[in-house]
């Protein structure tokens, strides 16, 4: 999952010292990737699945959903990633509960060792009143999954797998490490920072608080784009599935609107989902530094190498609002 994993671990009790993502030694700027670190097929299925509302057969949609990506699951750990933010009633800011537990149960049924889901939120420390009030909780109970903070997780020192940020290591949870399969389950919204939230921002709730601090801080520092491109190169996610059921438009990631899509996307390469829900929201991937750089040698950003399944994206297609400073990103 990760490129180059160090050989030790420790306790987040035990960490003392680290330099928060560790500079490169060398005085000299290294290559940003390894181009032969990365393999690409020639295309990139992205499947558009409709679901008019959460109390639709959500189970039956995200199992359909494998079964057309032929996902290897069987005896294996899965671990399902949300974005879990924050909590204000009435909001979209999180990824629904009713998502996150039918994914759950479909990656059980399909056969999955173990699946947990896990999340370190960026803005309110309280993980545990997030995942409660949120009706997370429930949710989990119900599918009888585990829930796990990674902001509070214990932690081992890996080597990025690109070097944007100008790092040459980061410290991450090891339940995600221990993870085979990683499933980034974002809620589609616009972001007042990097345009767009989807399968690539969301690792940035895998990066422990207790390490990096509130919101993340050291990422803010090093680069959200960067950080999100170096991040993507070193925990590899194996499959996206993005709500957007209901959406959010506007100053995303926290105090935009709700904006019903009707929508699950999924796929197995993060790249080609993010860029179908940028062209869907009536943005630009290549205006995206982070898609850009991304389509480079992660995953395809270009629409000629993404293969359509399910609905059209013609059938979603819109225009979100969007912060004045960031109307340069529409497409």
């Amino acid at each position: 999952m990760s490129s180059g994993r160090a050989s030790r671990g420790v306790t987040r009790r035990a960490f003392l010292g680290a330099l928060p993502l560790a500079a490169a030694a060398a005085s000299c700027r290294p290559a940003r990737f390894t181009p032969g670190a990365f393999v690409r097929a020639a295309h990139s299925p992205v499947a558009l699945l409709p679901a008019a509302s959460y109390d639709a057969d959500l189970v039956d949609v995200v199992a359909r959903g494998l079964r057309m990506f032929d996902l290897s699951v069987a005896g294996r750990r899965v671990l399902l990633k949300p974005n879990l933010v924050e909590f204000e009633r009435g909001t979209v800011i999180n990824t629904h509960p009713a998502v996150v537990h039918a994914a759950a149960v479909a990656f059980c049924g399909a056969g999955a060792r173990e699946v947990v889901v896990a999340e370190g939120p960026g803005h309110r420390r309280d993980t545990e009143y997030l995942v409660t009030a949120s009706g997370l909780s429930d949710a989990l109970a119900d599918a009888g999954v585990r829930f796990v903070d990674l902001n509070h997780d214990d932690v081992r020192e890996v080597n990025l797998g690109s070097r944007f940020t100008g790092a040459s290591s980061i410290w991450l949870p090891e339940t995600l490490l221990a993870a085979d399969i990683v499933v980034s389950m974002p809620k589609l919204k616009t972001h007042h920072w990097a345009g767009m939230t989807a399968g690539m921002k969301n690792l940035f709730g895998t990066v422990p608080g207790a390490v990096y601090g509130w919101p993340k801080n050291v990422l803010h520092q090093r680069g959200i784009d960067e950080s999100i491109v170096d991040l993507n190169a070193t925990v590899r996610v194996q499959f996206t599935i993005v709500d957007a059921i209901v959406a959010m438009e506007g100053d995303g990631p926290i105090r935009g609107q709700a904006r019903p899509m009707g929508f699950l996307a999924m796929g197995a390469d993060v790249v080609a989902v993010d860029a179908s829900c940028a062209r869907i929201i009536g943005l630009d991937p290549q205006k995206l530094p982070y898609l850009r750089e991304a389509g480079r040698f992660l995953g395809h950003a270009d629409e000629d190498r993404i293969e359509q399944r399910g609905e059209s994206v013609s059938r979603y297609r819109t225009r979100f609002d969007i912060v004045d400073h960031l109307t340069h990103l529409r497409a």
